[in-house]
């Protein structure tokens, strides 16, 4: 027997721009089935009433670190081990799940719990959103997120992989890919958060990143680059990457390559504005703060020129940053908005265009997508600051089941 539900929506904004009044939602399994004022449904389908609020999809997030705390101390989940960090990732997914966002790309966890929080959601064992997961990204000796750049030796697993060569780079994708991993990232440039690196400076090659793109495009599987630096980003373009992480500094002649090779940029702008905004006074540590500042003006200058220029802009936060906390996702609406969108242009990238780039039936409210809903108390449309207030996520449902209620 079918399972079913039909839901009533009072305001339907579909994920592609639009906004619908007074529209019915049949929702038949974990899909939609029919969308329209007046749906067909059988005499016994229960009916969720959400006639005085918006009904549209689920927020999704298409960068985070499912088991990173939020911590300044950066080295804080290095010693944790494998069970907590699993606990902290399911508590993590848990509060993520609530705030309405029903799916996530995960861009690197330590001792690849990521993969097993996946499975775990999957099987019914713990609450969570659909994760995407990219295993452990590459890096280089030295570069973003190394060992050797200030973190314990005798740690390893740390959401990096050091490669230094193109075959290295190959072994890692396809070690990475046979773990069950849905996605590559690499870093194409050094970061904000890791010692001893410039967050300008090149990381992976070209030809090291064209080597693991190769393998995942044999597998069918998508690549994100953490670039923040002209020359890296521009590297990891002409290798082949699907998506630019963070992207400082971008310029003219980047903005073209990324339109002429159909490349989305995720920009994650709150992960520097929080720790601009806690400093050291709050326990950032100073190299962090300093690498934020610089990099934050070109940050939001490079955002509006691609935004301006008409670049696919997906969002994603980096949830697990400092002071970047999960279940707060829905805030990079609007840091978005304040630098240059409207709001309804944040609501599509942070829908549709999300979906795309994590390769998912979802991000729209039309027949034959997912049915990963959200009822929300207010207008985002008018204002996305609603979306980040819990008690305004009214109910949110993943896969045609309701996850969270707050009527």
């Amino acid at each position: 027997m079918t399972l079913a539900v039909l839901i009533k929506a009072g305001r339907l904004i579909d994920g592609t721009g639009k906004i619908h009044r007074d529209m019915q939602i049949l929702v038949e399994e974990d899909e939609i089935t029919s969308v329209g004022a007046s749906v067909e449904a059988g005499e016994d389908t229960p009916v969720l009433d959400f006639s005085g609020h918006t009904v549209m999809p689920g927020l999704i997030d298409a960068h985070l670190h499912i088991t990173s705390t939020g911590d300044p101390d950066t080295l804080k989940k290095l010693r944790m081990g494998v069970p907590y960090t699993a606990l902290v990732g399911a508590s993590h997914a848990k509060k993520t799940l609530e705030a309405g966002v029903t799916a996530v790309r995960d861009a690197g966890a330590p001792f690849n719990t990521a993969l097993d929080l996946k499975r775990a959601i999957n099987e019914g064992l713990a609450p969570g959103p659909r994760m995407v997961v990219s295993g452990q990204g590459l890096s280089i000796s030295g570069g973003h997120g190394d060992p050797a750049n200030g973190w314990p030796r005798e740690i390893e697993f740390l959401g990096r992989r050091p490669v230094d060569s193109p075959d290295e780079a190959r072994r890692a994708a396809r070690q990475e890919l046979a773990y069950g991993a849905d996605c590559i990232k690499m870093s194409a440039t050094g970061g904000v958060m890791s010692m001893g690196t410039d967050h300008t400076v090149r990381g992976l090659t070209e030809d090291e990143m064209r080597a693991a793109i190769e393998e995942a495009r044999n597998r069918k599987k998508r690549t994100l680059a953490h670039a923040q630096g002209t020359e890296g980003i521009k590297n990891a373009i002409r290798a082949g990457i699907d998506s630019i992480e963070h992207g400082f500094w971008l310029d003219d002649e980047t903005i073209e390559m990324m339109l002429d090779r159909d490349v989305f940029l995720v920009p994650t702008l709150a992960a520097v504005y929080r720790i601009v905004e806690a400093g050291t006074e709050k326990g950032v540590p100073p190299h962090a703060v300093e690498k934020a500042k610089v990099g934050q003006a070109a940050h939001l200058e490079s955002f509006a020129l691609a935004l301006d220029r008409g670049v696919k802009i997906a969002m994603g936060t980096d949830a697990g940053t400092p002071f970047n906390l999960h279940g707060e996702n829905a805030f990079e609406l609007q840091l978005m908005v304040n630098a240059g969108m409207k709001p309804m242009q944040a609501i599509v990238a942070t829908t549709s265009r999300a979906a795309e780039i994590l390769d998912l039936k979802a991000g729209r409210v039309a027949e034959g997508y997912l049915a990963d809903l959200i009822a929300v108390d207010g207008d985002p449309s008018e204002d996305v600051a609603c979306l980040g207030e819990l008690e305004n996520i009214k109910m949110v449902m993943v896969g045609g089941e309701v996850q969270v209620e707050r009527c």
